[in-house]
């Protein structure tokens, strides 16, 4: 990402537009994978958090997303929020996460059964949620597990059953 003509960071994917001035992006970086023994660095490119940036003031941020886990999360955005499984502290609990860029603590942080994951850094825990408009809901639909659909009003966060997703 280039900032005033220079090179700022390093992004990966494509970047979401929350306001015409703010937009984020998904951070990478280089990490030295060398063992203490070996004398020459083995570079390996890392996905990491999430960037807010300033367009107008070229400011870049991280986006504090609470539970995220580089690795394994899938964001998905809409407007100011953004969904995805998270990870507990422990990193074996699983949690549906909808966080506001604006606000410290999440919206939404509801555990889901546990999900079989191997190690490997290129899987995401679950699949990106889904995103509605109109009214706002969002679907996680992990692997081990059903779909549940949550309706976003402001700050509150609803389970949506069954019989009122049908309505």
């Amino acid at each position: 990402m280039l900032v005033d003509g220079r090179v700022k960071e390093y992004v990966v994917g494509s970047p979401h537009e929350i306001t015409d001035r703010l937009f984020v992006v998904r951070r990478a970086f280089r990490m030295n994978d060398a063992l203490p023994e070996e004398s020459v660095p083995r570079w390996q490119w890392q996905r990491g958090g999430w960037l807010l940036v300033d367009r107008v003031t070229g400011r870049v941020s991280p986006a504090s997303l609470p539970s995220f886990d580089p690795d394994f999360s899938a964001a998905s955005w809409y407007r100011d929020y953004a969904a995805y499984c998270g990870l507990g502290d422990d990193g074996k609990k699983t949690y549906a996460v909808v966080a506001q860029l604006s606000r410290r603590k999440p919206v939404l942080k509801k555990l889901l059964p546990m999900v079989p994951r191997d190690d490997s850094p290129q899987e995401s825990i679950c699949p990106a949620p889904l995103w509605q408009r109109n009214p706002v809901r969002v679907s996680f639909a992990p692997d081990a597990g059903d779909k549940q659909t949550f309706a976003v009003r402001g700050t509150a966060v609803d389970l949506v059953s069954d019989a009122e997703e049908e309505d």
